[in-house]
């Protein structure tokens, strides 16, 4: 039998050198400007084999995170993904979401819709 091993995650905004709370725009710039300064055209001909093929290397996981970050369905998903295990949360019918961490689950009963006005009670069992 087959052990599976975790592959980690990639943290697609250091990838970009940005914050997850950078705006689309601030992703768009950073990704142009690494997307440039790691393309594989724009490499020196004297340049070592190895430093051409991490700058390869580099380029694809840059365009891989813009994928993700650049198209706010994907980013969301992301985000959502990314989030602490400690933190409960559920998709509303308006495509946002409910999210309350463990500690503030035992404190609060009602959560709102990040996105619309929509609440839901949070009921707690014995």
């Amino acid at each position: 039998m087959m052990a599976f091993e975790q592959i980690p995650k990639k943290d697609w905004y250091s990838i970009l050198g940005a914050d997850p709370s950078a705006s689309m725009s601030d992703l768009k710039q950073k990704y142009q400007k690494l997307i440039l300064l790691y393309h594989p055209d724009k490499q020196s001909a004297d340049v070592p084999a190895g430093t051409v093929e991490e700058c390869i290397q580099k380029f694809i996981e840059i365009d891989q995170a813009w994928k993700i970050l650049g198209n706010e369905e994907t980013k969301k998903e992301y985000d959502l993904q990314r989030q602490d295990d400690h933190t409960f949360s559920l998709s509303c019918r308006c495509g946002g979401k409910y999210s309350v961490s463990k500690d503030e689950a035992e404190e609060v009963t009602l959560i709102s819709c990040d996105t619309c006005s929509l609440i839901i009670e949070l009921l707690h069992y014995g």
